[in-house]
């Protein structure tokens, strides 16, 4: 981050200056991709990518053993209402870009 900050901390001074609070995962900073909250609950969560998640734990396992530790120890795990949304961000990974140069909308 430009202010030199680590993204934990700057989403924690964020969700502070709002009056927040919520849980982070220990260890996956650098999949943090933004803070949010869903209709009718009041409280605001970490969003990660676990895309980012799964290849932070590839640095020390294999890619299907990554995969099974993030399933059960980080998407499997229930820490009130806090809890982290995890994105499923690997279903967009072939998706192209949409363009609207150019395009017509027949």
């Amino acid at each position: 981050m430009s202010n030199g900050l680590s993204k934990r901390k700057y989403v924690n001074e964020q969700l502070e200056d709002c009056g927040y609070t919520a849980q982070l995962a220990e260890g996956f900073d650098d999949a943090i991709i933004g803070i949010g909250s869903q209709m009718g609950h009041t409280k605001t969560v970490v969003i990660y990518s676990q895309t980012k998640i799964i290849k932070c734990l590839m640095k020390d396992m294999s890619a299907a053993d990554a995969i099974e530790y993030f399933e059960f120890n980080t998407l499997g795990a229930y820490v009130g209402d806090t809890t982290p949304i995890y994105v499923d961000d690997s279903v967009l990974e072939d998706v192209p870009e949409e363009s609207t140069e150019g395009e017509s909308n027949d």
